[in-house]
This record gives structure tokens, C-alpha cells and sequence, in this order.
């Protein structure tokens, strides 16, 4: 059959490239030109690419530099449309429904590994906010099917403002405890660790007197995120050497099981792993370039003080610190110097610091298994019982919609016990694994 009638196209305005975009070109088509202009020059171009940064950027494409094999970018047909209702786990159906698109990213995944002349693991990180932990929870099931002896390390980050409920209805405030709920299930089932990242508000953590941070600004707080993940992968990076060697510029290589087996073997199955941050970290030394084996003294000496000591510990450590290039956001007070050292007699300036004012800093990260991340699983098991799994409630038509029966619903919310159980009194986990 043949349709006869008007035929409307509509063509959507490609996204332009910002400033900070236009300028990776130009270096690109002229290296030369790029390299021989005059310091005051391209402090000046520098200073009109941090302003644009900061102003308008709007997609991750915005400030990313990488180049990017072709292999790793994926484009989710059919929903590019409707981003905006992309937000619960139910939105994602077609996606996951869609076998061949999922065959897709298989495979492209499985490009990658057969590259590897040895695969230590595979790390995972997903926005679980919104519908894409519902398209990563079928990646990662496939994952687990396909590579049964590769341990999986998954971050969940998120945008603090995605937080928020106080301008929710009730429907949309139970859908909301229902999408983390359900997402939290479906995620930490297909991954032998898991660490959430994001705190409900990066402008009033621990950090805030060093950084300061928009939360209305993705670009700031992913900057967060991405620095506590390079750094708690550093181990992972490091030479190996001999069990009672160590190199003058490391110490403490670990792969991702060696990792996993610290965190959660260790007779307590607790795979849902908290993660602390100093960004930057306090020097050591009083400014001093500190060597690997006054690193290694000074944390010894602070976990044997502690009234409350760890049952396992793993220190790692490099001499390498966090970079700080264009295009890293603006996020530090006036109180940080060019090298990341805290000035604590400098006076607070008014304007924020970033790739223009700091070249580097110092950073510490540590993941502990430890009974902080309870509330964070009880809030996501109380919401499914609440909302989904007792008589009569309202969100059973919710999780309905999203393609679950009562059966796969009290799957989900034994799932979630059973991570409970790990810190029920008389288990007797009152200590810390670091």
C-alpha cells in the first residue's frame, strides 16, 4: 500500500561546536600556529575558553577531548526524541526490548576484549537516575552471561540535583523511590561490587571549603566524580612488582579481583562499597614533596591510632598528582595553590580557581566496606516494600507499567534483603574494610 497524502519532514538544528571545541580543530588543522603564539595572547584565548566552559556547556560532547574509537560510541535508536522522559526505569522499554540493539553493544564490547591479551575486569559506570539503568542493567546481565569469570566494578554516579523531591507530586515522589529501588536491585544484581558516587549536595559536603561547585552544573560535579574514579583506579594502573618491593614513584599495585577480594570476600558479602574523598588532599610534609614511604608511615600511623581498626587494609600509593589541563572547570577556592597545597593564610579570593591559576593537585580516596552504605540499601528496600510489594499499594500499577509481575517484584525485594543481611546485629560487622 502506497501513502499518497503530504509528507512533513522536520530536520532538528545540529548543536553547534562551542568555543573550546573550535579551538581543538584549529590546533588540530594548525599545530604550528597553535604553538607559536605569545604567552599574553593565549592567556587571553585560554581565559575566553574557561569563560565559555563555565557559561555553556550543556552536553558531555561539550568539553570531552578525547578521540574516540569508533567502536566505543553507541547511538540508542528511538529515543533520542523523548530525552526529557528518559528519566525512570520504565522509559527504557523499547530500548531493552529491542534485542538488536542490545546484540550491538555486545558486541562492540566484546571488540574490545578480544584485544585484551588479558582482561583483569571490566569497570561499569551508569547515570542510575535515569532510564539508562535500565539499558545498563541488560548490558550488564549480558556481561555476566558472556564473561562468568570477569569480576564487574560498577560506579553509579549521579547529578545532585537529581535528588531534589521537594517540587514532586506524590505520584512522581513514589516513582522516583520506586525507579531507585528497582534500579539499585536490577544493577547490583549483575556486579560483584558496586560503588555509588555523588553526595545529595556537592556545595555543602566535606569538600566545600576547598571547592566550589554549582550543583545546578553537571560539568562541575562530574568533574568530582571523574577525579574520585581515576583515583581509586590508580592501583589498577600500577607496575607490579614483587610482594615486598617497592618503586620510588609507587607502591601497591592491585588488579580489580585482588580489589573485590579485599572488599567483599572477606567473610562479610557486603558488595555495596562506600567512597571517601579529600580533593585536594593535605600534603604531608608542609608543602614538601613527599616520598612514597612517608605516605605509607603517615596512613599506617593514623589507622593505628584509631580506637577502631580495620580488618583488612590495602594502601596504594603514586607520586604522580591529579592534572589539572583545560578543560577541568573551575571549581576551587582562592584557598588552593598552583600545586593543589591548602593556603591556609590566604585569604578566600571571590573568584573561583581553575586550569588557568592550578596545574595540579594532590588526592586521596579510599572505598570501605563498611555499615555507612545501610541506610543508602534500607531507603531502596523500605521504598519497594512500601510502594510495591505491600497490599494495596499504589505503586504496584507503576512497576505493572514498567513490565514487572508480582513475582519478579518479590524477586527484587529478596534480592534486597539479602544485601541487608550482611549487617544485621548479631553478624558482628562493627569494624571497617579499607
Amino acid at each position: 500500500m502506497d501513502w499518497s497524502g503530504n509528507v512533513t519532514r522536520s530536520v532538528s538544528k545540529p548543536h553547534g561546536q562551542n568555543l573550546f571545541l573550535q579551538s581543538l580543530v584549529e590546533e588540530g588543522q594548525n599545530p604550528s600556529t597553535s604553538n607559536g603564539a605569545s604567552n599574553s595572547q593565549k592567556s587571553v584565548e585560554d581565559k575566553d575558553l574557561v569563560d565559555c566552559l563555565e557559561n555553556g556547556v550543556n552536553f558531555w560532547t561539550d568539553y570531552s577531548k578525547v578521540q574516540y574509537h569508533p567502536q566505543s560510541l553507541y547511538e540508542l535508536h528511538g529515543s533520542w526524541t523523548d530525552f526529557d522522559k528518559f528519566d525512570n526505569y520504565g522509559s527504557a522499554q523499547e530500548v531493552v526490548s529491542d534485542w538488536s540493539q542490545i546484540e550491538e553493544m555486545n558486541e562492540r564490547l566484546r571488540f574490545f576484549v578480544e584485544e585484551c591479551d588479558h582482561i583483569q575486569g571490566i569497570q561499569f559506570i551508569v547515570g542510575d537516575s535515569g532510564s539508562f539503568s535500565s539499558v545498563a542493567a541488560q548490558f550488564l546481565e549480558n556481561i555476566a552471561d558472556d564473561y562468568t569469570n570477569t569480576p564487574v566494578l560498577l560506579y553509579c554516579v549521579r547529578d545532585p540535583m537529581t535528588l531534589g523531591s521537594s517540587r514532586m507530586n506524590q505520584r512522581e515522589s513514589i516513582m522516583r523511590a520506586l525507579h531507585d529501588a528497582v534500579s539499585f536491585s536490577k544493577l547490583s544484581s549483575f556486579c560483584n561490587l558496586m560503588v555509588p558516587i555523588g553526595p545529595p549536595s556537592l556545595i555543602r559536603s566535606y569538600m566545600s571549603p576547598y571547592l566550589y561547585i554549582q550543583d545546578e552544573k553537571p560539568f562541575h560535579a562530574s568533574a568530582v566524580c571523574a577525579a574520585a574514579i581515576h583515583s581509586i583506579t590508580v592501583p589498577f594502573r600500577l607496575q607490579r612488582t614483587g610482594p615486598s618491593s617497592d618503586l620510588a614513584h609507587s607502591s601497591g599495585n592491585l588488579d580489580i579481583g585482588e580489589l573485590l577480594h579485599i572488599l567483599s570476600d572477606q567473610g562479610r558479602q557486603n558488595m555495596v562499597t562506600a567512597l571517601d574523598v579529600a580533593m585536594p588532599a593535605p600534603s604531608l610534609t608542609g608543602g614538601q614533596r613527599t616520598s612514597i614511604s612517608q605516605v605509607k608511615d603517615s596512613v599506617c600511623s593514623v589507622y593505628e591510632a584509631r580506637e577502631t581498626k580495620p580488618k583488612f587494609s590495602h594502601l596504594s600509593a603514586s607520586l604522580c598528582p591529579l592534572p589539572v589541563p583545560l578543560p577541568f572547570p573551575s571549581i576551587f577556592r582562592g584557598n588552593i595553590g598552583r600545586h593543589g597545597e591548602i593556603l591556609s593564610d590566604h585569604a578566600e579570593e571571590s573568584q573561583p580557581k581553575g586550569s588557568l591559576d592550578i596545574e595540579s593537585i594532590l588526592m586521596a580516596a579510599r572505598l570501605r566496606s563498611s555499615s555507612t552504605v545501610l541506610p543508602f540499601i534500607e531507603r531502596r528496600s523500605g521504598s519497594l516494600q512500601k510502594h510495591g510489594v505491600a497490599r494495596g499499594a499504589i505503586g504496584s500499577l507503576v512497576l505493572r507499567d514498567w513490565g514487572f509481575g508480582r513475582e519478579e517484584v518479590d524477586d527484587m525485594g529478596e534480592h534486597l534483603a539479602k544485601l541487608l543481611r550482611p549487617f544485621h546485629p548479631e553478624m558482628d560487622l562493627t569494624s571497617d574494610s579499607d
